[in-house]
């Protein structure tokens, strides 16, 4: 059976997860297309937009609107399989809407370090 959450690789997860909350808090455009996988297979679902493929996200960072600076996280569940695969989920508010954002990621260790190779955001009243 693969060990589920052991304690180093939920800390290396938890920071990739701050650092890339923190380069989308600042609108760190380079920083997030390198927390994505840039790889064909590479999936962000958006709350608008189908993302397929590492280059179709970084055309999308080039335009998107940064965040609302207020974004605040809250319930963010680190799970992590062995220690190269790992889920994070959690959920979002800013002062600019009444809605629950929800962000679903999977992360996986690469040659190059931990990488998003799938994410999922969305909305709810």
């Amino acid at each position: 059976m693969m060990p589920v959450n052991l304690p180093q690789v939920v800390a290396e997860v938890e920071q990739a997860f701050a650092d890339y909350e923190h380069a989308l808090l600042i609108h760190d455009v380079p920083a997030l297309d390198r927390w994505f996988w840039y790889a064909p297979q590479a999936v962000r679902y958006g709350v608008a937009e189908i993302l397929l493929g590492g280059e179709a996200i970084r055309q999308y960072r080039q335009t998107c609107a940064p965040v609302h600076p207020s974004r605040r996280l809250q319930h963010t569940v680190v799970t992590t399989f062995g220690c190269d695969y790992a889920t994070v989920s959690t959920e979002f508010t800013a002062d600019d809407s009444d809605e629950i954002g929800r962000q679903m990621q999977a992360w996986v260790r690469t040659d190059a370090g931990w990488r998003i190779v799938a994410a999922h955001v969305s909305r709810m009243p």
